[in-house]
């Protein structure tokens, strides 16, 4: 680290000086959230749509982070995207999805028009406006970078910012190697929690919490599946004293619990495959089981999927070129969180100091005869009994943290420098944002943020 960062590392309000120890005040200050309006949101790469919302020419959606709104529209050289505001007296063009292909984008104010290019085509009355006041250059809506990946539109509204990719790093080779542009959406759910954003999404950094949080998954851990989870193994059962039946009864327990818990994280034809398998018989010896049932079971979903025409990879092949952990995080608020063949998603958006918006997809490989697509979210409380069962386990212990971050005495977050490492980085690296650091090294610090799910602190260049 430089002096000169050094020295505007340290002029940022609540900054995380201890890398094990996070200010609560980060959490409900008003002046730092203002802080991350001004200088974190403004520069980093935000997922705003997936391609599946504007499939069609003239499509288009429009996202919103706090106080920006960006049209997301897919035209005939390719997905573009534009500030959301009339050029005569800012009115938002778009509120929500829809087509422009014949209409084009229609001021609802004055009626002024833009094509889907977002070439200025119509300004009613000119003759009362000064030559000035229609320069092309002026009338044309604003620009906005767009980067595709992943099956998603992603926006920045910083010119000088590095490459998506560049600050993507190594999680885009991993989950490509998962063919995640082709993942289809079976369901997607919008809630509003009473949280700050940062601690909503600080729920799905560390498998810590799976023992009490979730019982029902801690419960049904095979023992060699409890480091990945992040659970405290004391009183378990060694490995080698489960039979193999009782291994096999645990893993498709557990696959059944994702399956509805996590709203189709784990396919039911993947549980089917599981059961088919145990039937068929596996190895006596406890030591092999694992290893061979999970492999026989990444073997079957590949052939299964290339045997109905669907993209879904070689996923033995995949893993062991890319190793993926059950968590992956890209800074700084989108999540993919792959098992099988399927994944979850969630992505997070900040309100107010104390409230965000959640939105969690699930996500499969879908054949095209039949595909309903899915282009609004459903829109639920909270606490609706209609939320899957594991997320709302976390969403019942978010609004409380909230609250309790008010608490006297309450001065830090006390993180486990092995564990909960991912909640130190990214925090982190919100300060180099807010220090005005260098544009490239904030870019690398990304690429060792967006991984280490259940890891640990890294040192971040700064």
């Amino acid at each position: 680290m430089t002096v000169n960062e050094a020295a505007a590392l340290n002029k940022v309000p609540l900054r995380v000086a201890n890398p094990q120890r996070i200010p609560a005040q980060r959490y409900y200050d008003k002046e730092f959230f203002e802080l991350e309006r001004e200088h974190l949101w403004p520069h980093v790469w935000q997922m705003a749509c997936r391609l599946e919302e504007i499939p069609e020419i003239g499509d288009y959606a429009a996202y919103k982070i706090l106080d920006k709104s960006v049209i997301i529209v897919r035209t005939k050289a390719g997905v573009k995207a534009f500030a959301n505001a009339c050029r005569h007296r800012g009115v938002q063009l778009v509120m929500e999805h829809g087509n422009c292909k014949t209409a084009g984008f229609i001021c609802p104010f004055h009626g002024w028009r833009w094509n889907m290019e977002g070439q200025n085509t119509f300004v009613y009355g000119k003759r009362i406006f000064d030559e000035e006041n229609l320069q092309a250059a002026e009338l044309n809506l604003v620009p906005v970078r767009v980067e595709l990946w992943g099956g998603c539109a992603f926006i920045n509204l910083d010119d000088n910012a590095p490459p998506l990719l560049a600050c993507l790093g190594p999680v885009a080779e991993r989950m490509d190697a998962r063919n995640v542009e082709n993942l289809r959406v079976e369901g997607w759910w919008q809630f509003e929690l009473p949280t700050n954003w940062k601690l909503a999404m600080e729920a799905f950094m560390e498998g810590y919490h799976v023992m009490r949080t979730h019982p029902q998954l801690f419960q049904a851990l095979t023992e060699d599946k409890v480091g990945y989870f992040g659970a405290d193994v004391t009183g378990k059962v060694p490995l080698k004293e489960e039979t193999a039946d009782e291994y096999l009864e645990k893993t498709i327990t557990q696959l059944g619990r994702l399956h509805t818990g996590m709203g189709g994280m784990v396919l039911r034809s993947e549980i089917e495959i599981a059961e088919r398998l145990r039937r068929e018989g596996v190895p006596d010896d406890i030591s092999a089981v694992s290893k061979i049932f999970g492999r026989r079971m990444k073997e079957e979903i590949y052939a299964e999927g290339q045997a109905k025409g669907l993209p879904v990879p070689d996923l033995n092949a995949a893993e062991e070129k890319h190793p993926y952990y059950s968590v992956e995080y890209m800074f700084p608020h989108y999540f993919l969180l792959p098992y099988y063949s399927g994944m979850s998603s969630y992505r997070i958006r900040p309100l107010t100091p104390e409230t965000c918006l959640f939105e969690l997809w699930s996500l499969a490989f879908l054949p095209d005869e039949g595909y309903q697509r899915i282009t609004q979210p459903t829109i639920l409380p909270h606490d609706s009994a209609e939320i899957p069962e594991i997320p709302r386990q976390d969403y019942s212990n978010l609004p409380r943290q909230q609250l309790g971050l008010h608490a006297k005495g309450f001065e830090y977050m006390r993180l486990s420098g092995q564990m909960e490492g991912m909640i130190s980085n990214y925090q982190r690296l919100i300060d180099g944002y807010l220090a005005g650091l260098d544009h490239a090294k904030l870019g690398k610090a990304q690429n060792v943020v967006n991984q280490a799910f259940n890891g640990p602190i890294f040192d971040l260049g700064f």
